[in-house]
């Protein structure tokens, strides 16, 4: 079969995980990078090869992208489920692997450089290979078990690279945190997972249609219909929402964000693939996945994902705009962004006859489109992000300023990206950012005015940010001290690859848009398979484009200069807001109150009480009770025969007395 290769997108980068991760620490640097990156580079290949193959490859008779198992076996039966484990190929994974192998291969090559000299260098690239391939193995289950096996290896990995700097007890303390944090929100997906398990009495998705199984590929259990249309009133769509929350926790949701930001502890390359490819857009995946699900027996619960969303992107939106660390900004940016693709879901809506069509379910289209769009320039500025670091040695924009004179080849790819996040025509962001928009505005007025908002305030807090490291003023006190300097080729390539990318998609597919041209994303993904030609909305997009020009221009205003006087007249004006959003409104304080003064002192203090005094204390009772029985009655058995003469007479004595005055 033409698939026949695919498990070497899973094999290889476990065989690399383990080779670097027993021998890592006997092989030079060189080694162990050239390892870990050829076999991600042998992967990304793969991975094209997959996916130029499905998209180009034969079609159902409706026009419609098939489902591909090239393999699928039985890991685990239990009775009527059975844990199975395999590969499965759809618009969406395949579109996936692209994503995730070329972020990951540009994190690899990127890391040569960033990483130099660094202790445990063998480590890192052994964690980025476990890293990748859980993510790759989560995108491709063929299973919601399967799902979930690599959901918790991405975890683990999450954990690993954000605490990579151990020493530092701020890495320890945020690998914990985003550790505990997510979770906490996975035992609601496991509880969501068993309940659908239990009512459907299988763990397949069962909206796979035109499914084409291999030779050999275990078939999968059908979903029993019966059970699941007669749960549908209250269980599936409760066991819907359970899975979204352990989405909402890996994809950074408000109140589930809180790990996010301290995840910035960790090397900047793993920021990037955390941010771009993998960890935080598992839950939007998870929601896609599950799509015709919430269409089918949720769709009234769908309003949970969107106002999440979208109180989400505008409290991020708000955070970041005061935020000082250039790797803050960029997490808040991300957990608005992920927020925008969350909304973009929730607000599709079955079209005609309830039945799914591509225009109706726009938002789905659009989400995954961001998805992609997303991961490129993200990748991009966090990347910059990390090179502007290597710099000045310094996360705060305060040691920044001029650096565009230093640094050309990171100026100009951040600002591309910029341009890209900010939703400027002919650049990636403004193509999805758009669609996101307009399917909006068809679900609600308020909701599509809402999300032009925080559009605005994305491109207003990304030129801040923007002209904060390479305009403003310029640190010279330090730059004297240390000179900056452009970073070496192994850490700009990789930025104008993902530059290239950005501009080649957001060229083609504004100008197909507009003229409404087929071949853009819509024609390779959508929610059910068939083509869907993008048309631009004129309205919007001319709205859309002006108030995002006017916030660059707003921005431009404030900070290009080497003295910003009213960014100082606004902080002394509204000094409590300012920091009320620089400390991200007091959330972190909010979990520390709750968990510490109310969870702890409240419940859990007089729950160990309890433990210690009354369960411990009735154990230790008995087991004193019972030595002081043993100790009083010892002497009973002394071994001296006149004692126990005495005790045999006194005892005769006694019976014999007992019977006379009976």
């Amino acid at each position: 079969m033409e698939y026949s290769y695919v498990y070497l997108i899973l094999l290889l980068p476990m065989l690399s995980f383990v080779i670097l991760g027993l021998a890592g620490m006997k092989m030079s640097h060189k080694v162990a990078g050239l390892i870990g990156t050829t076999s991600l580079g042998i992967v990304t290949i793969l991975s094209y090869i997959t996916a130029f193959t499905y998209f180009f490859g034969d079609r159902a008779a409706d026009g419609a992208y098939p489902t591909i198992v090239p393999f699928n076996f039985t890991w685990l039966p239990l009775g009527s489920l059975n844990f199975d484990l395999g590969f499965m190929i759809d618009p969406i994974s395949a579109m996936m692997l692209i994503v995730i192998s070329t972020v990951s291969l540009m994190v690899h090559i990127y890391s040569f450089g960033y990483m130099h000299g660094e202790k445990g260098f063998q480590r890192y690239y052994a964690f980025l290979s476990l890293f990748t391939m859980s993510m790759l193995g989560l995108v491709v289950a063929t299973n919601i078990f399967q799902m979930y096996m690599f959901w918790e290896l991405v975890g683990v990995s999450s954990y690993l690279l954000i605490g990579f700097y151990y020493p530092l007890k701020a890495a320890v303390a945020a690998s914990k945190k985003a550790f505990i944090v997510t979770r906490f929100a996975d035992l609601f997906f496991l509880i969501g997972i068993l309940i659908f398990g239990y009512y459907t009495q299988s763990f397949s998705f069962s909206f796979v249609e035109n499914l084409q199984l291999a030779a050999g590929a275990t078939p999968f259990i059908p979903v029993d219909t019966a059970k699941a249309v007669a749960a549908g009133g209250f269980i599936l769509p409760t066991a819907l929402v359970l899975m979204f929350i352990g989405g909402a926790g890996k994809s950074a949701m408000f109140p589930l964000h809180i790990w996010l930001p301290d995840a910035m502890e960790g090397p900047t390359p793993v920021s990037a693939l955390i941010h771009a490819a993998t960890m935080v857009v598992a839950g939007v995946f998870q929601i896609a996945r599950l799509f015709p699900l919430w269409i089918e027996y949720a769709p009234g619960q769908m309003s949970i994902v969107v106002w999440v969303g979208v109180f989400t992107a505008f409290y991020a939106a708000a955070v970041a705009c005061a935020q000082s660390d250039i790797k803050r900004v960029l997490a808040f940016s991300t957990i608005s962004q992920i927020a925008f693709m969350m909304v973009s879901l929730g607000v599709c809506m079955p079209g005609h006859h309830e039945v799914i069509d591509a225009h109706g379910s726009l938002g789905y289209m659009a989400s995954m489109f961001h998805l992609f769009t997303h991961a490129m320039f993200k990748a991009c500025l966090f990347l910059g992000a990390g090179c502007i670091i290597h710099a000045v040695h310094s996360n705060e924009m305060s040691a920044m300023g001029g650096l565009r004179k230093y640094m050309p080849v990171t100026h100009v790819t951040f600002l591309i990206s910029c341009l890209a996040i900010a939703g400027i025509p002919f650049f990636s962001g403004f193509s999805s950012k758009d669609e996101i928009i307009t399917a909006c505005f068809e679900y609600s007025p308020v909701v599509g005015w809402i999300m032009t908002g925080v559009a605005a305030m994305t491109a207003f807090y990304m030129f801040r940010l923007y002209y904060g490291i390479f305009w403003g003023t310029e640190n010279k006190e330090l730059h004297a001290h240390h000179t900056p300097h452009e970073a070496p080729l192994t850490m700009t390539l990789p930025l104008i690859v993902l530059c290239v990318i950005t501009v080649g998609v957001g060229v083609y597919t504004t100008i197909a848009g507009f003229a409404g041209l087929g071949g853009s994303f819509g024609s390779f993904v959508t929610a059910n398979g068939q083509d869907y030609t993008i048309h631009f909305n004129l309205q919007i997009a001319i709205t859309s484009t002006v108030i995002a020009i006017a916030s660059i221009c707003l921005a431009t205003y404030i900070y290009k200069g080497e003295q910003q006087p009213i960014a100082d007249r606004l902080y002394r004006t509204f000094p409590k807001l300012h920091r009320a959003a620089y400390k991200r409104f007091y959330m972190d304080e909010v979990y520390q109150y709750v968990t510490h003064r109310i969870i702890f002192r409240c419940v859990s203090t007089p729950i160990a009480w309890f433990d210690r005094h009354v369960i411990d204390g009735t154990f230790d009772f008995l087991a004193w009770s019972a030595n002081e029985a043993g100790e009083t009655i010892r002497p009973w058995q002394s071994g001296d025969v006149r004692r126990y003469a005495v005790w045999f007479l006194t005892g005769a004595v006694a019976i014999a007395l007992v019977l006379l005055a009976i």
